[in-house]
């Protein structure tokens, strides 16, 4: 009787199976980062980010995460590329970035549920289609934004 040895190894982007040896399919790569401004204007918080990805491969699509230190109204009227993930959190869609490009600008407004002098926005990759960011570096960023009307970049 002959056995056979059948060995799975996979990378994100799935799995090969052969028989006795591992064949991992190549993974993508992309280093995805975020630009842009976030300015509050009492319990209004507006962020305009532009997503760029500096390659070496393309990205079929993104989504970025951004988390409020308070909570949002219900409900928000967000754009169609977004929506909520919890009270505090808002997950969009950035669209196909090819290699070494910028992408279209979001504008995400929303409404703070009280008026806090200040508030924090966290700005992080939640997820990067099927490539691997090896420069993890860029992948999220935190603004403090005082509520006085004025512009902050990151």
């Amino acid at each position: 009787m002959r056995m056979r040895t059948w060995v799975a190894a996979g990378v994100c982007a799935g799995a090969v199976l052969t028989q006795g040896s591992a064949v991992a399919a190549p993974v993508p790569e992309a280093d995805l980062s975020f630009h842009g401004t976030v300015v509050m204007n009492g319990d209004q918080v507006e962020v305009r980010l532009t997503p760029r990805n500096d390659g070496p491969g393309a990205i079929t699509d993104a989504t970025v995460r951004l988390r409020w230190s308070v909570p949002l109204v219900d409900p928000q009227s967000l754009p169609a590329r977004c929506l909520r993930e919890d009270e505090r959190t808002v997950l969009c869609a950035t669209g196909a970035l090819a290699a070494e490009a910028t992408g279209d600008q979001l504008r995400v407004p929303v409404r703070l549920r009280e008026l806090p002098p200040e508030v924090e926005v966290r700005l992080e990759t939640a997820w990067s289609g099927d490539v691997v960011d090896k420069d993890r570096s860029n992948d999220s960023l935190t603004v403090l934004v005082l509520a006085t009307g004025d512009t902050y970049a990151f």
